[in-house]
């Protein structure tokens, strides 16, 4: 792949097309695809919980966190004997 990739660079034709501006703007919109396809996904599974009342996974792991700190404090206390 590396080597056809570096054929294409060699080409004279390849360059021509690299300097037309219209050959790059849809090149940059055509590599931002992803991320934004991504993007609207997450967007769309979220309000997709949202509104059947359920908790997105980033929502359960903030939670599992606060139960962490809250267990850990508790054991502080218990341990310190203010309990």
């Amino acid at each position: 792949m590396m080597e056809q990739g570096m054929k294409l660079l060699g080409d004279p034709r390849f360059a021509k097309l690299m300097q037309d501006e219209r050959f790059m703007k849809a090149v940059m919109v055509a590599m931002s695809m992803p991320g934004k396809i991504d993007g609207f996904t997450k967007d769309q599974r979220d309000r997709v919980a949202k509104a059947l009342h359920l908790a997105t996974a980033d929502e359960v792991r903030d939670l599992k966190r606060t139960i962490r700190s809250l267990e850990e404090q508790l054991a502080d206390i218990k341990r310190n004997g203010r309990m």
